[in-house]
């Protein structure tokens, strides 16, 4: 391969300025951070979270960093690791099609450290998140093509903290070209077909991913020396060509579902085809689900773990089928024997024209055998969120309500969805704000 260093990508997240993002832009990004703070907020209560908030004491205790969902106080790494194990807990934040992978959830733990560190405004703070988006998806999709197989979101999140927190830090371009290259070059490829097929904490390696971004940082500061990274190969410089002019972030989708988003479609044709033909789930006797070759990849057993739940076909769908939707609780209490019998009626198969659209599309149908040999048939469904649906602040801040309803009251809910549409917060004062409401 033949690398020009142009500084292309390295002058795009220093120069950037809140005020050239046109307004949807903006709109788009405040409502990127309150579903990721949705994460944040209900991560914060999950096992794992738990497992971040340990590895960041022993490793990262000293400092006076904040993470959302504990009392503890970290340095900036330890602060990033902890959230890094909670942003992705449940599954339930933003994805981008063509990388097949969750971008915000990827570096959201360590802009929240670095800004806190730093006491960034709001502002600030989202024009950070906005090259961090952007960065990641380009380069997700560069490094995509060069290894040839799909990996998952810990790969990617390695170079959007380098890109977020550099620009919070000041970097020279310089130093941010090499803080780029040492993060790419050593960021984890994470299998996420393994990971499809056998659940478990390892997931999307987000948590890896955060702190392999954090050690290309601190590594730079201490005179590492990396040499160039993908978007200056002449391959893939291409992916910077509508930098500023094509916004990446207006091709994320959010999800309704805390579980793989391969599963989604499935959920919403059972639930549609159900309430279409007044189907109780005690009538079911079998469902044929037709979809895409790798949503029938997803783990079909009994999940004996929260994450088991997540990355999994057979659960979310019963369990849907059998409480007319899929909610974390759901994901943390698996043991309903209704859904266990619902799982064993599941067939899965692979339908070559719902195959064909597949990144672009994830594509389901069903059809659900009843009592007395009735058949029903639900149309093809596509996830719920996607980017064609120009899903709006509101969207949003009723699916926030929804997944922090265990953790929040509704006055504290509606003090984060208002604050957000402001710009006199502060990220410490924004992080104090959720901790307090958590009883912190």
């Amino acid at each position: 391969m033949k690398f020009v260093t142009d500084y292309k990508l390295e002058n795009f997240i220093l120069e950037t300025r809140w005020q050239q993002l046109p307004d949807d832009v903006q709109q788009r990004l405040r409502g990127c951070l309150l579903d990721l703070l949705g994460a944040l907020i209900s991560g914060s209560g999950s096992r794992q979270f738990q497992v971040g908030v340990k590895l960041a004491k022993a490793l990262f205790r000293d400092g006076n960093v904040a993470a959302i969902g504990t009392k503890e106080r970290f340095s900036v790494s330890g602060a990033a690791t902890a959230m890094g194990h909670s942003s992705n807990a449940y599954d339930i934040d933003d994805g981008h099609n063509i990388i097949r992978a969750h971008p915000g959830t990827s570096f959201i733990g360590g802009l929240l450290a670095a800004a806190y560190e730093k006491n960034l405004g709001a502002t600030d703070f989202l024009t950070a998140l906005y090259v961090a988006y952007e960065s990641t998806i380009r380069m997700g999709a560069a490094i995509m093509d060069y290894y040839q197989y799909a990996h998952s979101s810990g790969t990617f999140g390695a170079i959007g903290v380098v890109a977020g927190v550099g620009r919070i830090y000041g970097f020279t371009k310089e130093q941010l070209n090499n803080a780029l290259s040492v993060s790419e070059f050593n960021a984890p490829l994470v299998p996420g077909i393994r990971s499809v097929e056998y659940p478990s904490m390892n997931k999307d390696g987000v948590p890896f991913g955060v702190m392999i971004g954090q050690l290309a940082l601190a590594a730079n500061t201490c005179g590492f020396t990396g040499n160039k990274h993908l978007l200056e190969a002449e391959e893939y410089a291409h992916y910077l060509d509508d930098l500023g002019e094509k916004h990446q972030v207006m091709d994320l989708y959010f999800k309704p579902y805390p579980c793989c988003r391969w599963g989604h479609p499935a959920i919403d044709a059972c639930l549609a085809v159900m309430q279409a033909h007044q189907v109780s789930p005690e009538e079911i006797e079998a469902v044929t689900v037709e979809t895409f070759f790798k949503a029938t990849q997803l783990s079909k057993g009994i999940p004996a773990s929260a994450d088991e739940a997540q990355y999994n076909i057979a659960y979310p769908v019963a369990s849907a089928i059998v409480n007319g939707g899929f909610s974390i609780a759901q994901v943390e209490e698996t043991g309903d024997p209704r859904v266990h019998r619902m799982m064993e009626k599941l067939a899965f198969e692979c339908d070559p024209e719902l195959d064909a659209q597949f990144p672009g599309k994830r594509l389901c149908r069903v059809r659900m055998k009843l009592t007395g040999g009735r058949e029903v048939v639900s149309g093809v469904h596509e996830p719920r969120g996607e980017a064609f649906e120009n899903i709006g602040y509101t969207w949003l801040s009723e699916k926030f309500c929804r997944i922090t309803a265990h953790k929040l009251t509704k006055n504290q809910q509606e003090t984060i969805i208002s604050l957000l549409q402001q710009d006199a917060w502060s990220v410490p004062q924004l992080v104090e704000t959720i901790n307090e409401y958590l009883d912190i």
